[in-house]
């Protein structure tokens, strides 16, 4: 199990281990480019079947609020079933634990805000949709 503390980047976390095409799609779609404004995310990922399952408390005991890192992704079941492929964002800092979902292609828009604190895990997760998914700002 590696030292997750250790990474500089923003981290994406496989949980789930049910289908490795479609871990490889994901994957492709979190570093996508974004078309309109040349940005992308600025991500390691995790694959390491040691975090299968892993749980949001879990999370929170394997980064201690003294961590470097302010949100970790994971992706669960959800993502990996889900026809939007909607991945877990979990707050690491201002409110440990609290949670909302973000479509890869929005990826990039909450990793490199968050990352540089030019925006709060709030901004983000009290603009999702009805359903918890963030899927970017509207207007």
């Amino acid at each position: 199990m590696d030292d997750l503390t250790q990474y500089e980047e923003s981290l994406v976390i496989r949980t789930d281990f049910s289908d490795d095409a479609v871990w490889n799609e994901l994957k492709s779609a979190i570093t996508r480019e974004d078309p309109v404004h040349g940005f992308q995310a600025d991500v390691a990922f995790v694959d390491d079947a040691a975090y299968a399952g892993l749980t949001i408390e879990r999370v929170l005991e394997l980064f201690p609020e003294d961590s470097e890192q302010p949100f970790v992704f994971l992706v669960d079941g959800e993502a990996i079933s889900g026809a939007e492929h909607p991945v877990v964002c979990v707050d690491l800092f201002d409110e440990r634990g609290r949670t909302f979902r973000v479509v890869p292609s929005e990826m990039w828009c909450v990793e490199n805000n968050l990352a540089l604190a030019n925006m709060d895990f709030a901004d983000f997760a009290d603009n999702v949709d009805e359903d918890g998914v963030f899927r970017g700002f509207s207007g």
